[in-house]
């Protein structure tokens, strides 16, 4: 009974996470960034092109938001391919239930990229390598949720 108090005491928090892939048959790597100490929280550590979802926006606009914002990418640079399940994370250390919603994204103009103060580091890397980089809480259980994900094109 105790444990489930303490899962009422943290703040229900809704994320996008948001993996760029190129669009090429031939080159299946996805985009990660290390994010920043100006960040609030997981410094230094690795992950998609992420954010909270706003009050009032739905979790595929604010994935196109997140995009814009710390890619420098806009909408027709990028295509919505999946959509997958919520993966759920509980960080106690931060009082959230994370709801992390995922996206893969074919990138159409990958050269256009130019991270902001978010980041610090940019790799595109095979997704099996996620597990070789020290990433946000469930990243790879994101990464395939993402590609098993519901077709959006």
């Amino acid at each position: 009974m105790s444990e489930q108090k303490e899962q009422h005491n943290l703040r229900p928090t809704h994320v996008v996470t948001c993996f760029l892939q190129r669009n090429d048959p031939n080159d299946s790597r996805i985009l990660i960034v290390q994010r920043s100490q100006r960040v609030g929280s997981y410094h230094a550590h690795w992950a998609g092109i992420s954010g909270f979802v706003e009050p009032g926006v739905t979790p595929d606009e604010q994935a196109y938001t997140e995009i814009r914002e710390e890619t420098g990418l806009q909408a027709d640079q990028v295509r919505m391919v999946r959509r997958g399940q919520v993966v759920e994370h509980v960080d106690e250390e931060l009082g959230r239930h994370f709801y992390i919603h995922p996206f893969l994204f074919f990138v159409l103009a990958p050269e256009r990229i130019q991270t902001d103060w978010e980041a610090v580091d940019m790799r595109w890397i095979d997704p099996s390598e996620l597990r070789n980089y020290q990433t946000v809480p469930k990243l790879p259980e994101v990464y395939e949720s993402a590609i098993h994900g519901e077709d959006t094109a």
